[in-house]
């Protein structure tokens, strides 16, 4: 499958296609540009979720657990707690529901989930939903339709400008922004009355959900309570009101919405298979058919979570979260114009702005606010780090930035170790190549690399099941997690690549636990030994060695990968710079 980021090895290049794509198409329709003098009324959070049925389960919670701390965490590293706290979200909020993602796919797992959102909705909750406009195309486009709901209101992120029947087409008549369209919101929040939400990896989707038929992601998220997720929607706030969010209203019609809904299945497999950009931060092209019976059964089996018996850890935490200027406004002159992208930071539900409280995060917070970036933040922090790093990308591409921070981090003797995607598991193979041409300098530096195995038959009791109950598929990491010397936890929207430092939105949580750093270590350890290739440098080439107790054959070169694949990225991956991957 071509990757957007193959499509246009440069700015540049893309640019000075412009003028002749838009020639192309100019006798079928002209170039689009966005709506202008747009309203969006000004709202914000839930000033106090005292009173909520979900504030006072919370509560209890709390005291029942006798901590000095006010907030709790829980990991959702399966599909079936991440699926099941949204549902108990979306179930439970009595007042308000904010989600903010980078991809919503009308799928089965997704009507479910929407279907109790709309819920909510019809029994007087207000629902904000901010999604990024990329993927909302063709069937995508339907999840428009909850913007017509009455008391949901829906807007987009940084919005493509053109028709929604085509991914391909959107691109062509945006041709000339393309450095604008490049950059995406990819934060992911859940959040139910203030005071209960969910934020990590996960889009929403069968695939993120463990209910995809040729492949599933393995995943994590967190499940925060208490003050913490007031300064999560704080951050939602920020985004919901900002110039670069548009009320879906202004961009297309609820006859627009429903035509697309209507399309037939047909025409969107081809689009599919015909060679239209991937997004552009390497995560999937949703899948364009039908769900299939099975996939809707399998959806509407699953249950909530029972959140009065959730075992929520208690604990100092801190948000970090870009500024949404990162992505520049499509008008010039606009208020962010001219303004760093900056980094925010808050803690214990107040804005921080000095050394953190005593008795909380201490110096990891306040080394962590020096970025501006969330991924530049956790350099800083990584600056901290005394004894072991333990680090979940995805898409691992690391910049000079990463690299000095991990140089130092060595010449400390702090143990550093990389769990990422291998070639075959990567979902955006040509993103694998910004990785792979920097695999033997990590190595020589001292860092251990581990790549996941496509095909996971034992790794769900280790990192939480990939494949669902849809029998073995190939696996695909998408967690982005960062355990640093046994005591901080880091889990979040964020890649350790350039794009995520440089021109993606992010968002993390950075938890203070002892326990909490020991339950992620475990199961990262154990899919490092039992469910990921170890790579190696042996005589002058790399090797490598099979997962434990697999049964596999060491490698020397990427496995389960095809020769096809392989030449294919070896012509063509030094076309595509590091920032692009």
């Amino acid at each position: 499958m071509t990757s957007f980021k193959a499509f246009h090895p440069g700015a540049r290049a893309w640019r000075s296609c412009a003028a002749a794509l838009c020639s192309t198409f100019l006798l079928l329709s002209a170039c689009a540009e966005l709506p202008q003098n747009v309203e969006r009324p000004v709202s914000k959070a839930l000033a106090s979720p005292a009173g909520t049925a979900l504030a006072t389960l919370v509560q209890q919670r709390r005291q029942a657990a006798s901590t000095r701390y006010e907030s709790g965490f829980m990991l959702l590293d399966g599909p079936q707690a991440a699926y099941g706290s949204r549902l108990a979200l979306a179930e439970g909020a009595t007042k308000t529901l904010d989600l903010q993602y980078y991809a919503i796919h009308a799928d089965a797992s997704t009507e479910r989930l929407l279907a109790a959102v709309r819920d909510a909705a019809a029994r007087g909750v207000r629902v904000r939903i901010l999604l990024d406009d990329f993927h909302s195309t063709g069937r995508n486009a339907s999840v428009m339709r909850l913007a017509f709901v009455q008391n949901i209101e829906m807007r987009m992120f940084n919005p493509v400008p053109g028709s929604r029947g085509s991914s391909l087409a959107r691109m062509f008549n945006s041709i000339e922004d393309a450095s604008r369209i490049q950059q995406r919101m990819h934060n992911k929040l859940f959040i139910a009355d203030n005071v209960l939400g969910v934020t990590g990896g996960r889009n929403l989707g069968d695939a993120y959900f463990g209910n995809a038929q040729a492949g599933n992601f393995v995943d994590m998220d967190v499940l925060a309570a208490g003050p913490i997720v007031q300064d999560l929607s704080r951050s939602f706030d920020t985004y919901w009101n900002n110039e670069r969010a548009y009320p879906v209203q202004s961009l297309v019609t609820r006859e627009e919405v429903e035509a697309l809904r209507k399309e037939t299945p047909g025409n969107h497999e081809k689009e599919a298979n015909s060679g239209a950009p991937r997004p552009p931060d390497g995560e999937p092209r949703p899948r364009k058919a039908e769900p299939t019976a099975e996939q809707q059964a399998r959806a509407w089996d699953e249950k909530a979570m029972d959140l009065g018996s959730a075992s929520f850890i208690w604990a100092p935490a801190a948000v970090l979260v870009d500024k949404p200027a990162k992505i520049p406004a499509d008008s010039p002159g606009g208020p962010d114009t001219g303004k760093a992208p900056g980094l925010v930071v808050a803690q214990k539900g107040q804005a921080k702005t000095a050394a953190a409280p005593s008795g909380s995060l201490g110096g990891a917070a306040a080394a962590a606010s020096n970025g501006d970036t969330v991924v530049e933040g956790l350099l800083q922090m990584i600056g901290r780090a005394q004894t072991d790093l333990l680090i979940i990308s995805p898409y691992f591409v690391p910049g000079p930035d990463m690299k000095h921070a991990f140089a130092s981090a060595l010449a400390r003797g702090v143990k550093i170790r990389v769990l990422t995607n291998s070639l075959a598991s990567n979902d955006a193979p040509l993103a694998h190549v910004g990785y792979a041409r920097h695999r033997e300098e990590l190595l020589a530096m001292g860092i251990g690399l581990y790549e996941l195995r496509s095909e996971q038959a034992g790794l769900g009791s280790a990192f939480g099941s990939a494949g669902g109950s849809t029998g073995e598929s190939r696996s695909m990491l998408h967690s982005k997690v960062l355990v640093m010397d046994g005591r901080l936890l880091v889990v979040g929207s964020m890649n350790l690549d350039l794009r995520s430092q440089l021109q993606n939105t992010e968002i993390a949580l950075l938890i203070r636990s002892d326990e909490l750093s020991r339950i992620a270590a475990g199961q990262i350890e154990a899919a490092m030994a039992k469910g990921a290739w170890r790579v190696e440098q042996s005589k002058g080439r790399l090797v490598w060695r099979a997962p434990q107790d697999s049964g596999l054959e060491d490698s020397t070169t990427d496995p389960d990968a095809s020769v096809g694949l392989r030449l294919l990225l070896r012509l063509f991956g030094p076309l595509a710079p590091d920032k692009l991957l």
